[in-house]
């Protein structure tokens, strides 16, 4: 018998069956029919379940790196190879679904992506597969890039295509010690549509900030442009980067926290918008004193002394505070300027925090009515606080993005350009 009148064979058998299990799913024979159809159904399902897998295709297609995989490489990880066929459509995209071109092995047994991949994408991966009889096979996979070993990136903030305040720095970190740090920073250019000369500072080998002397003007666009492919930043270590992003910088707005007087004044583009009473440090944890750039928002998190230093004698948090609302981050040490609902009569008249800035808010985050509810919703990340009149010192300038409190003489001498 040929193998189109075998199938046409067992296609019938199939659609016969099929035809007596919807006649028995229908019946109202009783348990002893049911089972003896079922049984009936059962062993020529098999059947037929063996002649498809003789049919199938002898295709074997591999793809690396395996499913799932998040340390790939993004120069040789990606490989599709078959054995017992030739490849016939491989098509690679990322996840966002941008296509990747690639190359295939005139004898259809390898596909390769055409040129480097980017670091920390994922990719998806659709390949198929005939064999000699044109039978095809298919397969996938998906997988996430991370650094290889002998390269580097820069992380950096702010983001493309955000809007900023006047105090946000271009900050990179990169993710090996840079010990040539000419040679990186050459390949880095940040200007400004206002005209601003823009000045780097290294913090140590694996941090860089950039800014102009004074804040970015209000209105204005920044472009960073990473030109680091090639650029050797250590020994045998080079970088992979070649991007241009740009953000955008919103209004003026600059607030001045009184730790003296329990006010803080906001003002927006040279114009005082709102006072407001506040809550500073205590006497022994008084609030830092200096220029400080708002690096992170949430509507509500949680707060535990634990996690900055404040524990009790029993090595638990004083504090655990789960819904705090209307958080900004100030320093990378925990300083914030958040609302605060658990505190009764104390804005504007006395300071009882940790070194956090308080503002009268309620629990829920839901009033926006509430002084922390109006500060949150009108700042911006790269907005600056300004804490004066505090019994602490001034915050270093590498806690946060907090590179102001430095001269602009101290500023360029960090620079490498």
């Amino acid at each position: 018998m040929t193998d189109s009148k075998r199938r046409r064979g067992l296609m019938a058998m199939s659609a016969l069956l099929g035809g007596v299990l919807v006649l028995s799913a229908c019946s109202d024979d009783g348990d002893k029919g049911g089972k003896t159809n079922a049984g009936s159904s059962e062993s020529s399902q098999q059947e037929v379940d063996k002649a498809a897998a003789a049919d199938a295709s002898e295709a074997q297609i591999a793809i690396k790196p395996k499913n799932g995989a998040t340390n790939a490489s993004i120069n040789n990880a990606a490989q599709v190879t078959v054995a017992k066929g030739k490849l016939t459509k491989v098509v690679m995209t990322t996840a966002a679904g941008d296509p990747v071109e690639g190359t295939l092995a005139a004898d259809g047994s390898s596909w390769k992506p055409a040129g480097q991949l980017e670091r920390s994408t994922t990719y998806k991966i659709d390949a198929t597969a005939a064999d000699s009889k044109g039978r095809e096979a298919h397969e996938n996979s998906s997988f996430t890039t991370v650094s290889p070993d002998n390269s580097f990136i820069g992380n950096f903030t702010p983001e493309d295509g955000s809007t900023v305040g006047v105090g946000m720095p271009v900050s990179i970190n990169f993710n090996k010690a840079i010990t040539d740090k000419k040679a990186v920073q050459d390949g880095i250019t940040v200007t400004s549509s206002s005209g601003q000369e823009v000045v780097g500072h290294w913090f140590n080998s694996q941090r860089l900030d950039l800014r102009p002397e004074d804040y970015w003007q209000g209105g204005s666009t920044v472009t960073l442009k990473l030109a680091l492919d090639g650029v050797e930043g250590a020994d045998g270590v080079f970088g992979v980067q070649q991007k241009t992003v740009t953000f955008k910088v919103g209004r003026n707005q600059v607030s001045t926290v009184d730790a003296k007087t329990k006010q803080m004044t906001v003002t927006r583009d040279g114009k005082t918008i709102k006072t407001i009473p506040i809550s500073a440090g205590s006497p022994e944890n008084p609030t830092y004193n200096g220029q400080m750039v708002i690096s992170e928002k949430h509507k509500e998190t949680r707060m535990n002394g634990a996690t900055v230093g404040f524990t009790d004698d029993d090595g638990k948090g004083e504090y655990d505070i789960k819904d705090v609302p209307h958080a900004m981050r100030l320093s990378t040490s925990g300083t914030f300027i958040h609302g605060n609902y658990w505190g009764k009569g104390i804005f504007g008249n006395a300071n009882t925090s940790h070194g956090c800035v308080g503002l009268a808010d309620v629990k829920g985050a839901n009033d926006s009515s509430a002084p922390g509810a109006w500060f949150y919703d009108n700042s911006l990340v790269g907005d600056v606080v300004i804490v004066k009149n505090s019994p602490d010192k001034t915050i270093t300038p590498d806690n946060g993005l907090n590179g102001w409190n430095m001269s602009w003489a101290e500023w360029t001498a960090g620079s490498q350009a």
